[in-house]
């Protein structure tokens, strides 16, 4: 019960106004970047309840930046669309964050495809207010409510986070005084049998000795863990847990002495104004000739924390060559001389019993949707995230005759009669009459009734005929009035179809993404809007 407490408290921080100075949102294309710079213009203030500047850009990279020049790339298209020195304002104390939202989405499909491509912009069970109407919060909109309780802890850094996780931490939000310092779901040294059970070899790692100091490792076997993780760190493999892994109070939320450690990263890291100045000094070529990609943990972190020998080995299993890997760490080790400082990267606990939804699967879209319903603590906080009362029921127009099981979140839905199973989410749903159960449905708009069980819809027109909700629909708008019903299964990995044409379907998923790349996000969302209108004015004339 203490710990449920402590993270209903950490929640209401979250609610609390507070908000970076700068928020900045790395887009895919242009019209993303259109899409979002008006979206969060009218939103931010609500989703954080602090209305920063708001700077959307795009990566017009080819072949991709990988998130670390991706990062440094975003904060100085940043500077030059806002007119702002963002380095500056830092080492004024302002707080900046960056919001990484590029990727295809490939195991979401076809969800990202109903959006235009546009993956930060799958929606979820919580609503907000823009120019009067109320519509579903996203997914970016989530993971900036969340991580705005990092703002007042973080003046004068600049933080990076991805588009697409929720988490709440079971020890407090806290924050860093390292140069760089990166979140990790921390604990006492797990041993060969506890790593191969959780399959830790498939995350990436991060360790911090009795000093605080941390090293990052990418995805390795245990033995290889033994073998280059700090001394202390693998030592305390057999010890029992830290101190601070009891939740804390507001008031003790201080920086600790951590016991040696190691954890599994989040990958969300934050640099101080000097590391940043430096680093966009330092890779100021690449920069300019937009031609090579270089990601954080391998190219920032491991050389700055690794041995040399081990960061060869490392890279070595990864594929490349032993001079390359070479010529890279000289490169980091002469950069960290000229910044003075031994230790470069710390670390931020979140805590072993951190509530973590990630929304980046079909699956797991499905599953923490439907989470929601349940009677458990972590269930009633996701609840409180969002935002939904006791009733779960909110801004609904509901006929007589429908009935809805007291565990359903319905949300702006107008139904007419019928019946709303145990477990269901229903959002901006519109139908003359339902009958489902352990379904989610996700902006749709049908003439007839909805029946199922299990299913999702999202973002459905149907105009003829029962609309079932026993498996997985989602609709593409395009412009010209072109709807396209891509179908799916919860047992489908979109990732490992994506170039498959299914047979339920007229085109593979990765059609639909190429068709989706020439099309602007905004327009395509107002086809979408013309033809859920056009379908409730036909149901209403029924």
């Amino acid at each position: 019960m203490a710990l449920a407490a402590a993270m209903l408290e950490e929640i209401e921080s979250m609610m609390a106004p507070s908000g970076f100075d700068y928020v900045v949102v790395c887009c895919s294309n242009l019209s993303a970047e259109t899409f979002w710079q008006a979206r969060l213009e009218k939103t931010l203030g609500e989703v954080t309840g602090f209305a920063g500047k708001v700077v959307c850009v795009h990566e017009d990279w080819n072949g991709g930046a990988g998130n670390g020049l991706g990062t440094l790339y975003a904060f100085q298209k940043a500077c030059a669309k806002s007119g702002v020195d963002l380095t500056k304002a830092m080492f004024d104390g302002a707080s900046v964050a960056i919001y990484h939202t590029a990727g295809k989405g490939t195991r979401m499909a076809p969800l990202p495809g109903a959006e235009n491509n546009n993956k930060p912009g799958v929606k979820l069970p919580g609503l907000l207010t823009v120019e009067g109407e109320h519509v579903p919060i996203t997914v970016l909109e989530s993971v900036m409510r969340q991580t705005s309780a990092y703002a007042k802890l973080r003046p004068g850094r600049c933080s990076v986070f991805w588009g697409d996780q929720v988490f709440v931490p079971s020890v407090g939000t806290k924050g860093s005084t390292a140069p760089a310092d990166i979140l990790a779901a921390l604990r006492p040294m797990p041993t060969k049998e506890q790593w191969e059970e959780e399959q830790l070899h498939q995350y990436g790692l991060i360790a911090v000795d009795s000093k605080g100091g941390a090293t990052q490792l990418e995805k390795v076997t245990y033995d290889v863990a033994v073998r280059y993780l700090p001394e202390d760190v693998v030592q305390e493999r057999q010890g029992p847990p830290p101190p601070h892994s009891i939740p804390l109070l507001p008031e003790h939320r201080t920086s600790l002495l951590l016991a040696p450690q190691v954890g599994t990263s989040l990958g969300s890291f934050s640099l101080s104004a000097k590391l940043t100045e430096a680093l966009l000094a330092e890779f100021a070529p690449e920069l300019k000739e937009k031609k090579i990609s270089l990601d954080s943990d391998p190219h920032f972190w491991m050389p700055l924390t690794l041995k040399e020998s081990d960061y060869v080995a490392v890279m070595g299993k990864k594929g490349t060559p032993q001079d390359e890997a070479l010529a890279h760490y000289k490169r980091m080790s002469d950069f960290k001389v000229r910044l003075g400082v031994q230790d470069v990267l710390g670390c931020v606990d979140v805590g072993q019993q951190a509530y973590w939804w990630d929304y980046g699967r079909l699956e797991l879209y499905m599953t923490n949707n439907l989470f929601i319903t349940e009677e458990s603590p972590s269930a009633h906080a996701l609840r409180t995230f969002m935002k939904l009362g006791a009733a779960r029921q909110a801004h609904n127009s509901l006929g007589e005759g429908v009935t809805v099981d007291p565990s359903a979140v319905v949300l702006n839905c107008t139904i007419g009669k019928g019946r709303i199973g145990p477990n269901s989410v229903l959002v901006n749903v519109h139908a003359p009459s339902v009958d489902v159960e352990g379904c989610v449905i996700m902006q749709t708009t049908s003439v007839s009734e909805i029946i199922g069980k299990g299913g999702l819809l999202y973002n459905v027109v149907n105009n003829a005929g029962t609309l079932a909700c026993d498996a997985v629909r989602a609709d593409v708008f395009m412009p010209g009035g072109t709807q396209l019903e891509m179908k799916s299964s919860l047992a489908i990995d979109g990732g490992k179809v994506w170039k498959e044409k299914l047979d339920m379907n007229a085109l593979s998923f990765e059609d639909v993404y190429k068709q989706n790349q020439a099309l602007d996000v905004s327009e395509c969302t107002q086809e979408a809007a013309r033809a859920h209108a056009a379908a409730r004015a036909k149901m209403a004339a029924a």
